[in-house]
């Protein structure tokens, strides 16, 4: 998601606690937050598919590969 995305789900929050929002930017609004949430979501679950684990019995568990989003190495 981009910095004018951003502003602009700024803007619109800072707008509805002062005057309110119409329809048109309810709806704009509920489409930013959403878009936004789900760019979240994307970076988080690369940045989590990315964290490799050191196991009791010294061998290495990849958290992408453990819960499947991830494709195993050497495949």
């Amino acid at each position: 998601m981009d910095e004018k995305k951003i502003a602009r789900i700024n803007e619109l929050y800072k707008k509805s606690k002062a005057e309110g929002l119409n329809d048109a930017e309810l709806r704009e609004q509920a489409l930013l937050r959403r878009e936004y949430i789900e760019s979240f979501k994307r970076n988080l679950r690369s940045q989590l598919d990315n964290i490799d684990i050191k196991e009791a019995d010294g061998s290495i568990t990849n958290l992408g590969e453990k819960y499947g989003n991830k494709i195993k190495k050497g495949n």
